[in-house]
């Protein structure tokens, strides 16, 4: 008997360790959760699942096992699983809490906070479509000025959604939409995002150190995906604000498919502007459709298409008859994704994708007109090979195919350029477990530019992960990051993007970011980084680019045609450094995050300042960001609090900022200038002092929203208020000088005041 029993325990050690795979979905309506934890207790040996929802767990010896899986506001799964000879396939379906007002329970054998934060890359930040609706904002959810509150984002001003990350240029950061480039992500002159966040399903954030899977850009990757629609159900939702009209729809394709549709529209032009004088004739509109197939349980295809605009007419009187001129500008995206398993470890994205942006403007009183235009065709494989527990690889490949024009037509000169490069790059990454208490990731990215002429370069990319103790998590990364398009940024019209090539030399930038995490409880973490980068051969916009440029040669008019952009930007270099901490709670009656940021930015631009370094404007040194929801039922019962599923609630939102002023140039003098000598009348000139030396006063500012939740069944309905800068504080966006009866005048211009705004959602 004894032997038998020793043989039938070496027959079941030796024989070979199996996997573990499938998809983690929503039981209510099979979405693909990002994200989700998945282990096995005893073993503690587990993976989260990617974009498209799939894990894979290696090297599992025979033997019965509990596993779990776990995400952020669904009930914890269990399972038990009995290992053999054979890999098993098992698709997770998570239910997510009843009622949203719940205290999620973490229990002992659920996944530890700090597992998910160890899991999460350094410099990332994940937000959900809830998470971003409950941010007061000026009118309705916004995606990009939700990010602008958190620590190391900073706007330029109330009137931009445009992003500063860690000292870093809005066209350093690049934006994918199902993984789509989206060029230009702005509506209403950079008052708004294109993103509408009905659509959304998640967005990850890297604000720096980000893996060698991404290029492009210096300094950051915003990374949208939108839902793939209600398999089960029809589910809609539909919202009305002070601004626009929206609505959103998501139902099933017979078994294996899914289709999300949105739509928005402002309704400024048809509501006030006609009772209004002066006023232009504006409005946006745009919409997303995407629809996922599962072709068989190892393929999936997922399409997705955007499309914006925004419309722009203004006629005004002069000399007795009216002038106008139109503008209108927008973005189209369309991807093709093929998912595909290949084995149980070896996982692959294929992407078709395309991107066009444009803008026309025309005047009708002259001959004058610009057309700027932007493509981009891409194809792309993301592959993933799970060799252990230990041991993993990430590769990949992308062409890129561009074709970047301008035309500007004026009376006296004409401006044109055009551009065709074709930009391939490859990837590979190696995530290896080097102990139980540290982790590396490794990378190579090889980018590859034909244009006018050709650039090549190495991108090397390296972060470590290791435990210090139970709770706390250090993460150290390092990087080299080039960016081949460069963009002419422009007041109010949209930007001019252009290539690199023999006279624009590639953007080039390092990255070496140390961070610490650590958790207090079950729901507290606190997050801490220290970071610095370096900027080479950085471009900005030259206001003196007339005295610069020089003709390729002269159309049938005798008139001048420039056909290079090349004349219109400096050259320069440039450094950034700070300190960033949040604390964040996400689960219970109050959630929300505190951040704080430390930051300075230096830039060395040519024939700027004297070709000394000087800060941007948009460097902020320090900045203080509070963001809080609270379920205010719970908050006043506490435990007596009756949480039934008819139910009315109330919610409230707070978003507070408060940081350093603005860098900017005041004048070191004045002088008086007439047209000839003998004019009867003088104008004022300044001359400006040292570039950006003095600095504006402070900005503080609150947000507020109420919300009144209503539900029934299956119906929400949420009528709500928000209140930006509900102290109606001035905050100063630049300032003005001007000499009255002899003496120098400051007047000082600010941004918004108040701005109240009402609105109602309603899903169903």
């Amino acid at each position: 008997m004894r032997l038998f029993q020793l043989c039938l325990v070496l027959c079941v050690a030796t024989l070979p360790a199996q996997t573990i795979s499938g998809f983690v979905i929503d039981k209510s309506n099979s979405e693909a959760l990002i994200g989700a934890n998945v282990y096995l207790d005893s073993l503690n040996i587990g993976s989260s699942t990617n974009v498209s929802g799939y894990y894979v767990i290696t090297d599992v010896p025979p033997g019965t096992y509990t596993l779990i899986a776990s995400y952020l506001g669904y009930q914890t799964y269990r399972a038990t699983l009995t290992m053999k000879q054979k890999p098993v396939r098992l698709n997770i379906v998570l239910e997510p809490r009843l009622l949203e007002t719940e205290a999620i329970v973490v229990s002992g054998d659920s996944i530890p906070l700090i597992e998910k934060m160890y899991e999460k890359e350094i410099s990332q930040v994940k937000l959900t479509a809830r998470q971003i609706n409950t941010i007061p904002q000026i009118a309705e959810a916004d995606l990009l000025r939700s990010l602008q509150s958190l620590p190391g984002i900073v706007p330029l001003s109330d009137f931009s959604s445009a992003l500063y990350i860690r000292g870093g240029t809005p066209d350093q950061n690049l934006f994918l939409l199902d993984g789509t480039d989206v060029y230009n992500p702005e509506h209403a002159f950079g008052l708004f995002s294109t993103f509408n966040t009905d659509a959304i399903k998640q967005v990850n954030l890297s604000k720096g150190g980000f893996g060698a899977e991404y290029g492009g850009r210096l300094s950051s990757i915003v990374d949208v995906t939108n839902l793939d629609g209600n398999r089960k159900q029809l589910e809609g939702k539909v919202g009305v604000s002070l601004l626009s009209a929206r609505a959103t729809l998501q139902m099933p394709i017979g078994q294996k498919g899914s289709v999300s549709a949105s739509l928005r529209r402002t309704y400024f032009d048809q509501t006030v502007a006609p009772f209004l004088e002066d006023i232009p004739d504006y409005y946006f509109y745009d919409g997303n459709l995407k629809a996922f197939l599962e072709l068989s349980p190892n393929d999936k295809l997922t399409l997705s298409a955007y499309g914006g605009r925004d419309v722009l007419t203004w006629e005004f009187p002069s000399g007795g008859e009216k002038i106008s001129f139109g503008y209108n500008w927008g973005n189209t995206t369309g991807s093709a994704k093929w998912t595909h398993v290949f084995t149980p470890e070896w996982y692959g994205d294929f992407w078709i994708t395309y991107s066009r942006f444009s803008s026309y403007l025309n005047f009708d009183i002259f001959d004058a007109y610009e057309d700027n235009l932007l493509t981009d065709l891409t194809f792309k494989a993301d592959m993933q090979y799970r060799f252990s527990n230990d041991l993993g690889f990430r590769f990949g490949l992308e062409q890129k195919n561009f074709d970047v024009n301008y035309t500007n037509v004026a009376p006296g000169r004409e401006v044109r350029t055009s551009t065709r490069p074709t930009f391939v790059s490859a990837f590979g990454v190696a995530n290896w477990k080097i102990m139980p208490r540290l982790e590396m990731d490794a990378g190579l990215r090889f980018n590859y530019l034909n244009g006018d002429t050709t650039l090549a370069n190495l991108a090397p990319r390296l972060t470590f992960k290791y435990r210090l103790a139970e709770r706390t998590v250090l993460k150290l990364a390092a990087g080299q990051y080039y960016q081949y398009l460069h963009r002419i940024p422009r007041f109010l019209i949209a930007d001019i993007w252009t290539a690199s090539g023999k006279k624009l030399q590639e953007s080039s930038s390092q990255h070496y970011i140390m961070g610490l995490q650590k958790t207090f409880s079950t729901d507290i973490q606190l997050e801490s980084e220290i970071y610095y980068k370096t900027y080479n051969d950085i471009y900005s916009f030259d206001y003196n680019f007339l005295t610069r440029l020089d003709a390729a040669y002269y159309n049938d008019k005798d008139e001048p045609v420039f056909t290079s952009p090349a004349s219109l930007l400096n050259r320069g270099d440039g450094w950034s450094a700070g300190f960033e901490m949040t604390l964040r709670k996400e689960t219970g009656p109050l959630t929300g995050w505190l951040g704080y940021a430390f930051a300075h930015t230096e830039y060395t631009l040519e024939r700027i300042n004297a070709n000394r370094p000087f800060p941007p404007r948009h460097d902020r040194t320090h900045t203080v960001n509070l963001v809080a929801k609270m379920k205010l039922d719970r908050l006043w019962n506490g435990d007596s609090y009756d949480a039934r599923a008819d139910s009315s609630r109330w919610v409230l939102g707070l978003n507070g900022v408060y940081s350093s002023g603005q860098a900017y140039t005041e004048p070191g003098s004045a002088y008086l200038m007439g047209v000839t000598p003998d004019a009867p009348y003088r104008d004022v000139y300044f001359a400006p002092t040292r570039i950006n030396q003095v600095r504006l006063p402070y900005y503080a500012r609150l947000d507020v929203s109420l919300t009144w939740q209503l539900i029934y069944k299956s119906w929400k309905m949420e009528p709500y208020l928000q209140v930006f800068n509900v102290g109606n504080r001035g905050n100063v966006w630049f300032a003005t000088y001007d000499f009255v009866d002899g003496k120098p005048v400051i007047d000082e211009q600010y941004m918004f005041p108040i701005l109240p705004t009402l609105g109602v959602n309603i899903e169903f």
